[in-house]
């Protein structure tokens, strides 16, 4: 039976359409959330949350990352690249408009058979020059979703921007603390080294006199050695945590080569850690710029499933050409060179129906992705919040521990110098005390810097940090 060309180009554009039609999920996935605590239900973002450790050494140093980190000027530099595709999509919105000319000279061709006319010359020019208009109707919406898509597409760029944000401004406080942390370590054992060099000197006056044997000195030789290693570990740290803070900050090689970094070199300041409220936000989903950059992905994953199913739709476009066109030159511009003209055309694909397919699976396939992708990024952030709100807990426990330790360590250490000199015990003792003592003040130092390490972890899995009353409490 002989089939119809019309009928069969009706039957594809019906069956076009019909796919067309299917609809698109909207919005993220529901998800199964952990309950909020009712104090912070209403706590909000704040964007300054290291100003909580009172230090304004830190303050500038993070605003100085925020203004030149060379990691923040690229995710700068990713936003405008998408504000300059939505222009680009939007441009299919609106007709385009060209100015057209064009020149040709050409020579026919005769032959006996075919002469040319008595007086006619075999060359011929044309010149024309005009305006030629151009537009394609966006009766499905194709054009619109995808501008829609790039929107979504900069809302993105905009939360990765706040990402980078959030990241440098924690890894600039990490450093940071790293850094005091190592200075607090350094001076500690500067002190002990220079009061193992005392007590040598002491140890070889007693030597000479044979009031103590040589197992005695060589033992303090070698508590002195130690020490002076130990040293210069912490000069090494302290040297590579000022490099790493000149390069957050943005600084040229000059001065990341020769770093200064100011800084509050205070043990007990260190040592002292703001309060903050503890339990969930109710508005976590919110805060993170990194799942908001990932709710907008998706919304532009899905607006190109539309803008793949709007290619079964016929496409209509209309043109028209204004202008003049002339065989000589100087008569172009005359008034009967002038021309124009207008037209229509609808092209409704037929045979490319399986390629259209293939295109509207694809973006299926992106935007289940950018669901799972979602889904992930929504449980990573549960599960940052949850380690940072027990981690600022147990550290902070820890850092009580240890500085009690610290502190009746101290006093053991004098009661075992006043038992040396008056000769009830050896000085063995004094030296397992003053090893002890050492410990116990690094092992307070490195308390101190996890629990601050933890508040920073806290604040970058809260989105931006804390805001209630009193952030400094305590302190």
């Amino acid at each position: 039976m002989k089939r119809n060309p019309f009928a069969i180009a009706a039957l594809a554009l019906c069956a076009g359409a019909l796919t067309g039609c299917a609809s698109t999920p909207v919005g993220p996935p529901q998800l199964d959330l952990p309950a909020v605590s009712p104090q912070t239900s209403n706590s909000l973002a704040t964007d300054h949350w290291w100003t909580a450790f009172n230090d304004p050494a830190l303050d500038k140093l993070v605003d100085e990352a925020l203004a030149h980190n060379l990691d923040l000027a690229a995710a700068i530099t990713r936003v405008d690249y998408a504000r300059s595709q939505v222009l680009f999509a939007q441009s299919d919105l609106y007709p385009s408009l060209d100015l057209v000319g064009n020149a040709s000279r050409d020579r026919s061709t005769q032959s006996a058979t075919n002469p040319l006319p008595p007086g006619y010359s075999p060359i011929s020019q044309d010149f024309r020059l005009g305006v030629q208009a151009s537009y394609e109707l966006d009766l499905w919406g194709k054009f619109r979703t995808a501008a829609h898509a790039a929107r979504e597409d900069l809302l993105a760029s905009e939360y990765a921007r706040e990402t980078v944000r959030t990241v440098v401004a924690a890894q600039t406080a990490q450093t940071y603390f790293n850094l005091v942390a190592a200075d607090a370590q350094l001076a500690l054992l500067e002190d002990t080294q220079k009061s193992r060099e005392e007590s040598l000197s002491l140890q070889r006056d007693q030597l000479q006199a044979g009031v103590i044997g040589e197992f005695e000195f060589r033992t303090a030789e070698a508590e002195r050695a130690s020490v002076i290693g130990d040293v210069a570990v912490a000069k090494r740290a302290v040297s590579e945590d000022e490099s790493a803070l000149a390069v957050l900050a943005g600084r040229s090689p000059r001065a990341v080569f020769d770093p200064q970094i100011e800084r509050d070199r205070q043990v007990k300041a260190f040592t002292t850690i703001p309060q903050i409220p503890a339990g969930l936000t109710s508005d976590l989903l919110q805060r993170r710029p990194d799942i908001q950059q990932s709710e907008a992905q998706l919304a532009a994953a899905n607006l190109r499933i539309d803008v793949a199913r709007a290619d079964y739709f016929p496409a209509i476009s209309l043109t028209g050409v204004f202008g003049s066109e002339s065989g000589l030159l100087k008569n172009l511009f005359s008034g009967p060179a002038m021309i124009w003209g207008v037209g229509a055309a609808l092209a409704q694909p037929l045979v490319g129906l399986k390629a259209i397919e293939a295109n509207v699976d694809a973006q299926t396939a992106r935007r289940n992705e950018a669901v799972v992708d979602y889904t992930k990024i929504v449980q990573s952030a549960f599960k940052d919040t949850h380690d940072a709100l027990s981690a600022n807990q147990t550290t902070r426990e820890a850092l009580a521990a240890q500085s009690e330790r610290a502190t009746k360590l101290s006093q053991a250490l004098e009661l075992s110098d006043l038992r040396y000199k008056s000769g009830y015990s050896p000085y063995l003792e004094v030296l397992d005390s003053q090893r002890q003592l050492l410990q116990a003040q690094t092992l307070q130092i490195n308390a101190a810097l996890n629990a601050r390490l933890a508040l920073v972890d806290l604040a970058k899995a809260l989105g931006g940090g804390w805001d209630y009353p009193h952030a400094v409490a305590g302190r």
